[in-house]
Protein backbone atom coordinates (compact mmCIF):
# COMPACT_ATOMS: atom_id res chain seq x y z
CA UNK A 1 0.00 0.00 0.00
CA UNK A 2 1.25 3.63 -0.73
CA UNK A 3 0.80 4.99 2.49
CA UNK A 4 1.14 8.78 0.97
CA UNK A 5 -2.29 8.41 -0.84
CA UNK A 6 -3.89 7.26 3.10
CA UNK A 7 -2.10 9.57 5.16
CA UNK A 8 -1.09 13.02 3.36
CA UNK A 9 -1.06 15.05 6.45
CA UNK A 10 2.09 15.54 8.45
CA UNK A 11 2.27 15.61 11.97
CA UNK A 12 3.14 19.42 11.52
CA UNK A 13 -0.58 20.47 10.17
CA UNK A 14 -2.49 21.89 12.84
CA UNK A 15 -5.89 21.47 13.60
CA UNK A 16 -7.91 23.60 16.89
CA UNK A 17 -4.03 24.81 17.30
CA UNK A 18 -3.13 21.34 18.23
CA UNK A 19 -0.42 19.19 15.67
CA UNK A 20 -0.61 16.13 15.06
CA UNK A 21 -4.51 16.19 15.54
CA UNK A 22 -5.18 16.23 11.85
CA UNK A 23 -2.81 13.08 11.64
CA UNK A 24 -4.63 11.43 14.47
CA UNK A 25 -8.14 11.53 12.89
CA UNK A 26 -6.09 9.85 9.47
CA UNK A 27 -5.04 7.09 11.44
CA UNK A 28 -8.17 6.67 13.35
CA UNK A 29 -10.10 6.44 10.07
CA UNK A 30 -8.19 3.82 8.51
CA UNK A 31 -8.03 1.94 11.32
CA UNK A 32 -11.56 1.90 11.27
CA UNK A 33 -12.10 1.27 7.95
CA UNK A 34 -9.12 -1.90 7.65
CA UNK A 35 -6.67 0.21 5.50
CA UNK A 36 -4.26 1.55 8.38
CA UNK A 37 -1.46 -0.35 6.99
CA UNK A 38 1.77 0.08 9.03
CA UNK A 39 0.33 2.87 11.22
CA UNK A 40 -0.84 2.44 14.58
CA UNK A 41 -3.39 3.65 16.57
CA UNK A 42 -3.21 4.41 18.89
CA UNK A 43 0.27 5.03 19.07
CA UNK A 44 2.64 6.95 22.11
CA UNK A 45 2.31 10.12 19.96
CA UNK A 46 -1.37 10.02 20.15
CA UNK A 47 -1.45 8.98 23.18
CA UNK A 48 0.37 12.12 24.11
CA UNK A 49 -2.10 14.29 23.10
CA UNK A 50 -4.85 12.31 24.23
CA UNK A 51 -3.36 12.57 27.73
CA UNK A 52 -2.83 16.79 27.22
CA UNK A 53 -6.22 16.66 26.00
CA UNK A 54 -7.83 14.53 28.82
CA UNK A 55 -9.35 12.48 26.47
CA UNK A 56 -9.03 8.58 25.67
CA UNK A 57 -8.93 6.69 22.76
CA UNK A 58 -12.28 5.12 23.00
CA UNK A 59 -13.71 8.69 23.25
CA UNK A 60 -11.86 9.75 20.45
CA UNK A 61 -12.34 6.47 18.48
CA UNK A 62 -16.13 7.42 19.03
CA UNK A 63 -16.11 10.94 18.03
CA UNK A 64 -14.43 10.11 14.73
CA UNK A 65 -17.03 7.79 14.03
CA UNK A 66 -19.86 9.70 14.90
CA UNK A 67 -18.66 12.83 13.31
CA UNK A 68 -17.63 12.35 9.54
CA UNK A 69 -15.89 15.50 8.71
CA UNK A 70 -12.31 17.32 9.97
CA UNK A 71 -14.88 20.42 11.28
CA UNK A 72 -16.93 18.05 13.35
CA UNK A 73 -13.92 16.22 14.85
CA UNK A 74 -12.55 19.71 15.52
CA UNK A 75 -16.07 21.22 17.25
CA UNK A 76 -16.13 18.05 19.29
CA UNK A 77 -12.58 18.34 20.79
CA UNK A 78 -12.65 21.93 21.03
CA UNK A 79 -15.94 21.02 23.38
CA UNK A 80 -14.28 17.82 25.24
CA UNK A 81 -10.47 18.47 25.44
CA UNK A 82 -8.99 20.02 28.87
CA UNK A 83 -8.85 23.57 27.82
CA UNK A 84 -5.12 25.20 28.15
CA UNK A 85 -3.77 28.60 27.30
CA UNK A 86 -2.26 29.27 24.10
CA UNK A 87 1.25 29.55 25.43
CA UNK A 88 0.87 25.86 26.89
CA UNK A 89 -0.41 24.58 23.49
CA UNK A 90 2.23 26.25 21.36
CA UNK A 91 4.79 24.81 23.57
CA UNK A 92 3.65 21.55 23.89
CA UNK A 93 3.29 21.31 20.03
CA UNK A 94 6.93 22.00 20.12
CA UNK A 95 7.76 19.73 22.59
CA UNK A 96 6.36 17.25 20.16
CA UNK A 97 7.76 18.31 17.27
CA UNK A 98 11.24 18.17 18.44
CA UNK A 99 10.95 14.60 20.57
CA UNK A 100 13.06 12.32 19.53
CA UNK A 101 13.86 8.48 20.55
CA UNK A 102 13.51 7.93 24.06
CA UNK A 103 15.41 4.75 25.00
CA UNK A 104 18.04 2.82 23.22
CA UNK A 105 15.64 0.36 21.95
CA UNK A 106 14.37 3.55 20.48
CA UNK A 107 16.79 4.99 19.29
CA UNK A 108 17.75 1.90 17.33
CA UNK A 109 14.00 1.57 15.44
CA UNK A 110 14.56 5.16 14.52
CA UNK A 111 18.14 4.52 12.99
CA UNK A 112 16.80 1.39 10.79
CA UNK A 113 13.86 3.99 9.56
CA UNK A 114 16.03 6.69 8.95
CA UNK A 115 18.41 4.59 7.03
CA UNK A 116 15.48 3.17 5.23
CA UNK A 117 14.82 6.27 3.83
CA UNK A 118 17.68 7.98 3.68
CA UNK A 119 20.76 7.35 5.44
CA UNK A 120 22.87 10.59 4.48
CA UNK A 121 19.50 11.87 6.87
CA UNK A 122 21.46 11.89 9.96
CA UNK A 123 20.73 15.22 10.77
CA UNK A 124 17.05 14.44 11.09
CA UNK A 125 16.88 13.55 15.25
CA UNK A 126 12.93 14.05 15.87
CA UNK A 127 10.16 11.60 14.87
CA UNK A 128 7.92 14.52 12.96
CA UNK A 129 11.16 14.88 10.56
CA UNK A 130 11.63 11.50 10.19
CA UNK A 131 7.74 10.77 9.28
CA UNK A 132 7.95 13.65 6.96
CA UNK A 133 10.99 12.03 5.17
CA UNK A 134 9.85 8.53 5.02
CA UNK A 135 6.47 9.90 3.41
CA UNK A 136 8.28 11.76 0.85
CA UNK A 137 7.80 15.31 2.34
CA UNK A 138 10.68 18.14 2.48
CA UNK A 139 12.99 18.18 5.48
CA UNK A 140 15.32 21.22 5.58
CA UNK A 141 18.77 20.02 6.30
CA UNK A 142 20.27 21.49 9.93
Amino acid sequence: MDIRKHFPRSMRTTLAGYVHLARMIDKCRAVLAGTEGEYIYPCPMDVRLMDFAGITSEQFTAAVKAHPTDEGVETWFRQTARSHPAADIEAWNSELLSRGPSSPESAERFKTYRDAADPSRIDITAWADLQDLEEDRSVPRR
